[in-house]
């Protein structure tokens, strides 16, 4: 079956600029999303249309298909106690990545200062503004399931959970 609208895809990838590694679900689970509804990088998905399970495919994508271009003067000061993803970590630290919830929806953003009580964060993407390679393997690809539809979203085994 081939990669169309409405199918639920399984893949692993290796993501790489410049030739460099920075990261791989191959060691993992494989990445999963419901193709044809905009929950995957809009070049990423482009490139997986028409593939099939066992393909493997390389693609480099510009920032504009994949996390935008970078935007100077996009720092916001946030409350300390609403950065999440410190993990094993005892204090933020420049550099490091926070998971941030607003209204709309989660964001990774980057610790560029941090205080007593709030962090000046980066506000892009860390990928923002990079030219990316994705070294691709579909594992699976089916159709896609009614409730799975109207959720929008990929069920995993034993359901939804919401």
């Amino acid at each position: 079956m081939q990669i169309t609208k409405d199918t639920a895809v399984e893949f692993h990838y290796t993501l790489s600029e410049a030739g460099e590694q920075i990261e791989t679900s191959t060691n993992a689970e494989p990445l999963t999303y419901l193709h044809g509804t905009e929950g995957m990088l809009s070049g990423l998905e482009a490139a997986l249309e028409g593939k099939a399970a066992g393909d493997k495919f390389s693609v480099t994508l510009e920032p504009r298909d994949s996390y935008g271009e970078y935007q100077e003067g996009l720092i916001q000061r946030i409350p300390i106690k609403h950065l999440q993803g410190l993990g094993n970590n005892k204090v933020w630290k420049p550099g490091m990545s926070a998971i941030v919830e607003s209204n709309q929806g989660r964001h990774q953003v980057s610790i560029v200062k941090v205080g007593r009580f709030n962090a000046d964060c980066d506000l892009n993407h860390p990928f923002a503004g990079k030219t990316l390679t994705f070294d691709v393997e579909v594992v699976s690809v089916r159709e896609a399931t009614a409730e799975e539809l109207s959720h929008g979203h990929v069920h995993g085994e034993g359901g939804c959970g919401h």
